[in-house]
């Protein structure tokens, strides 16, 4: 067994940026370089491995990584049985059939006869198996979105985040095959035999990602409204409370849902908050 823990990450694509911002945001410290395939991690038991974002899986299945980075997309596409220990916060995004702006068609139950160009082929036919639409599946490896311009397909079933890359090649989805985003898994045997070392690797992405979504937030108050502004704070647990030098006053600390921020701000103004700050989180470890 190794000492040191193998995690594989995208290098290249749109999970790349995001994914090396979470694993600095959780205090790792390694350098990335654009040629390197190894960057090793100076303050923990961890080597970050940059490989293709289709090998990742295979890579962590067959034990050359003990982790991996990748889309839920590519694990259902694979089929690969991967513990997926958690979601990760970024790459949303849907699997859509998608038919010409022109095309008379509706609905997925109206392609059955059609071809359907994808680079996703195994998902695709399932699919369209499952609803027992017939259809041909086409399997190309890269500019999906081109198929029914090109006269290799009637229609498509890709990767829509926005939508924009849809209607720049005059396409329009008619139904959604997968939902996907990024998702942090685990070699079986890596995930029993190295359970602590998996779980502190998890424990630090989890920290961060919880409080991405959270802001700390700090005001002054009459003692008397206490019972009031703690109804609108739907924290992590009852606010924290410091006695103010002036009588009557207090100091109350926060925990809330960064969307609910600026709902909250008004409402506790007008039930007496003052000096109220919004502050950043940095981790939360519940």
């Amino acid at each position: 067994m190794r000492d040191r823990l193998r995690l594989a990450i995208p290098n290249k694509g749109r999970l790349v940026e995001p994914t090396l911002a979470l694993l600095h945001d959780a205090g790792l410290a390694f350098d990335e370089h654009d040629r390197s395939l190894v960057s090793r991690v100076r303050n923990f038991d961890l080597d970050v491995l940059f490989v293709r974002t289709n090998d990742i899986i295979e890579f962590v299945g067959d034990g050359v990584a003990d982790l991996g980075v990748t889309g839920i997309d590519l694990l259902v596409e694979t089929g690969a049985e991967l513990p997926r220990l958690r979601s990760l916060g970024y790459g949303q995004c849907r699997l859509a059939a998608a038919v010409p702006t022109d095309a008379p068609y509706q609905s997925v139950e109206e392609l059955a006869g059609l071809r359907v160009a994808t680079a996703h082929p195994n998902t695709a036919r399932r699919f369209f198996a499952e609803r027992e639409i017939a259809v041909d599946v086409i399997s190309i490896s890269g500019a999906v979105e081109v198929a029914p311009r090109l006269g290799l397909a009637e229609a498509i079933v890709d990767l829509v985040s926005t939508g924009s890359t849809l209607v720049m090649n005059g396409l329009r989805p008619i139904g959604d095959v997968l939902e996907s985003e990024a998702v942090l898994v685990a070699n079986p045997t890596a995930h029993r035999q190295r359970a602590d070392d998996v779980a502190s690797i998890e424990t630090m992405i989890s920290a961060v990602i919880a409080a991405r979504g959270r802001k700390y937030l700090m005001m002054n108050a009459p003692a008397a409204r206490l019972a009031d502004i703690e109804d609108m704070l739907p924290g992590l647990e009852s606010p924290s409370l410091i006695p103010l030098a002036h009588d009557g006053m207090i100091a109350i600390h926060a925990v809330v849902g960064a969307d609910e921020v600026w709902g909250l701000l008004p409402r506790l103004k007008a039930a007496g908050a003052s000096g109220i700050l919004v502050l950043p989180i940095e981790k939360i470890v519940p």
